[in-house]
């Protein structure tokens, strides 16, 4: 646990974590229920991203032996997150999204200045919970790829089920089986795209995967 407290890494743990809290500030402003103010939630989410980013920025690079931030295209990150993210996008609008908006009309933004929001929200901070943070955290415990990619993926289907237990309007069993693959399915390819290139190809899959909210 000496690598989370290494004074280089101090800095950009905490100006990632500043990232983090500055661009999820557009999503905590239009949470019309919310209860306490934007700065203390906004506090919160600087706190724990300066907790995660720590693992990632400590442990990443230590056990994979490959940067964390890199625009290298030699291993194919960012080629095979382009086609893979437009696909899927593609797949999820035509096929799952009818249904989706259905069941769940409250997770697809109604407008441009939701859809950014989101966006932001998704890449500066559940790209870090779901995929960066626990791989790097099961590296560091097992110290083992596959054991971390199969924890990893577990881990988001967990996050995946949790949240559909707390929805207001239960989903019919198929549709939820139907969500269950999808998001397997995005969480290979992300914690996959993530062990070729790290965090960039990572996220620009994510981005490619939110064109799908895209309001019309």
């Amino acid at each position: 646990m000496r690598d989370l407290t290494r004074p280089e890494l101090i800095k950009p743990t905490a100006c990632t974590a500043l990232a983090t809290a500055m661009l999820c500030l557009p999503r905590l402003s239009l949470w019309t229920t919310r209860v306490y103010p934007i700065w203390y939630l906004d506090a919160i989410i600087f706190t724990g991203s300066f907790v995660l980013w720590g693992f990632v920025f400590a442990w990443h690079s230590k056990y994979m032996k490959r940067p964390l931030f890199t625009f290298d295209m030699k291993e194919g990150g960012f080629a095979f997150a382009t086609v893979a993210g437009l696909t899927v996008a593609v797949l999820l609008h035509i096929f799952i999204d009818p249904l989706a908006r259905r069941a769940t009309p409250e997770d697809f933004p109604a407008n441009l200045e939701q859809w950014l929001a989101a966006g932001l929200f998704t890449l500066s901070l559940s790209q870090l919970f779901l995929v960066f943070a626990p791989f790097a955290w099961s590296m560091r415990l097992f110290k083992q790829r596959t054991i971390a990619f199969v924890l990893t993926v577990l881990f988001g289907l967990a996050v995946f089920v949790l949240k559909t237990r707390r929805a207001p309007t239960p989903l019919s069993p198929a549709l939820f089986g139907t969500l269950l693959l999808t998001r397997f399915i995005m969480e290979m390819l992300a914690v996959g795209i993530y062990l070729r290139g790290g965090v960039l190809p990572t996220l620009w899959l994510g981005f490619l995967v939110h064109l799908h909210f895209w309001p019309g």
